[in-house]
């Protein structure tokens, strides 16, 4: 019941993530009004995935909650020193283009990603 309710609330925030990002454009035109609403909701929805992820966790059982954790170290991890080296190329101008945040979303994601399956495959 928890990854049912911890899907359902990540879809919620993905959705409204996208209502936020393209409604300005799209939908409301500009509207700056519908825009914060659009993303104060986008930060509610966040916070109640949030709160569904931790509930997952915890009814997780002692080896997929050591899985989980070292995922989610690594992760942030990579994604601390790997932000921090890509901002660093951008603001000396190493590289041209500006740092994206959907890069370092990315890679947060993929080295989490990997890692669960990396962890899974060595405790099996």
């Amino acid at each position: 019941m928890s990854t049912k309710n911890l899907a359902i609330w990540t879809m919620a925030w993905v959705l409204s993530m996208a209502l936020a990002t393209f409604g300005p454009k799209f939908i409301w035109e500009g509207n700056d009004a519908l825009t914060v609403i659009g993303i104060l909701l986008n930060a509610l929805l966040g916070a109640g995935m949030i709160y569904a992820n931790i509930k997952h966790m915890n009814s997780l059982d002692d080896l997929q909650k050591k899985i989980q954790l070292e995922a989610m170290g690594l992760a942030l991890g990579v994604g601390i020193v790997g932000g921090l080296s890509y901002s660093l190329l951008a603001t000396t101008n190493v590289i041209q283009q500006d740092a994206e945040i959907s890069f370092l979303v990315m890679l947060i994601g993929i080295t989490y990603l990997a890692s669960v399956i990396i962890g899974q495959r060595k405790y099996k």
